[in-house]
């Protein structure tokens, strides 16, 4: 199993964990980032294929 830390990592907002077990990946939140043009950037692109993903596991709103 893998765990990656897309976001929130040092921030408060942008909170994003990729979970990838071998067999299905799944996302633990995927939160924006918030905080004007230098966070507005980071909400561009993933750092995944979004095909992949088989659902998204929400932890709080």
């Amino acid at each position: 199993m893998k765990l990656s830390f897309l976001g929130a990592a040092g921030e408060v907002t942008g909170s994003c964990y990729l979970v990838d077990t071998g067999e299905v990946k799944f996302l633990i939140d995927c939160g924006m980032f918030q905080g004007g043009l230098a966070a507005d950037a980071k909400n561009r692109r993933f750092g995944f294929d979004p095909r992949e993903i088989a659902f998204v596991l929400l932890s709080h709103a």
